[in-house]
């Protein structure tokens, strides 16, 4: 199973790619884990990436198509990957077919994660993160996995997250027609409980899988 997992930000894209990546047994490939990594240890990526995520802006294409590539020839992916957080837009998505077309390993499905951009708001602005392991959480003064500190990150302001839907309605949504046209595409509702949005998007890639 090879999949791309797209959707605005907000739609619980991590927390379903972890499931699904779990339930299909195959590596969890985030490229905003690894630029976290990055900022966390202060690397030149790392501080550049800031940038550009500070103000609700996608990190150039220059910065994440190599350090994908690089991760697709690893090992671990011999029997399938998720990704989530790339392709974000349409040249990264031709990119990374030319690159999965080269090693006839092409993409099983996409799955969209769809919701209403007034719920985005809703969640990511009541969102903080812990300062010790990174994980988000809502409603909580202390992290409930390590009891470290938390704050709100700065594209989860709501000033932020507003220019965050602008940059994706602009340069990600037309992968959904990209992919549409491949005849990749599934789209789930990621409105409700995180388990049944999960059940969803089994039941809808047990078509194609």
């Amino acid at each position: 199973m090879r999949l791309v997992l797209v959707g605005p930000p907000g739609a619980g894209k991590g927390t379903q790619a972890q499931f699904l990546a779990a339930h299909y047994s195959i590596p969890h490939i985030a490229t905003g884990d690894i630029f976290r990594a990055n900022l966390k240890a202060g690397t030149p990526l790392g501080m550049q990436a800031k940038t550009f995520m500070d103000r609700g802006e996608l990190v150039p294409d220059s910065v994440t198509n190599d350090m994908v590539k690089d991760r697709l020839l690893q090992d671990d992916l011999a029997n399938g990957f998720l990704l989530d957080g790339f392709p974000r837009n349409v040249a990264q998505a031709e990119v990374l077919r030319a690159n999965l077309t080269q090693k006839a390993t092409p993409l099983t499905a996409v799955l969209e994660l769809a919701i209403d951009s007034s719920e985005i708001i809703a969640r990511l602005s009541s969102r903080r993160t812990c300062k010790d392991c990174g994980l988000p959480t809502v409603g909580n003064e202390k992290c409930p996995t390590c009891g470290g500190e938390v704050y709100q990150r700065e594209d989860d302001k709501e000033d932020v997250i507003a220019r965050r839907l602008e940059v994706y309605e602009e340069q990600t949504a037309p992968i959904i027609s990209f992919y549409r046209s491949e005849g990749l595409l599934i789209t789930v509702s990621a409105t409700g409980a995180v388990e049944e949005i999960t059940q969803r998007a089994i039941s809808a890639l047990s078509r194609v899988s």
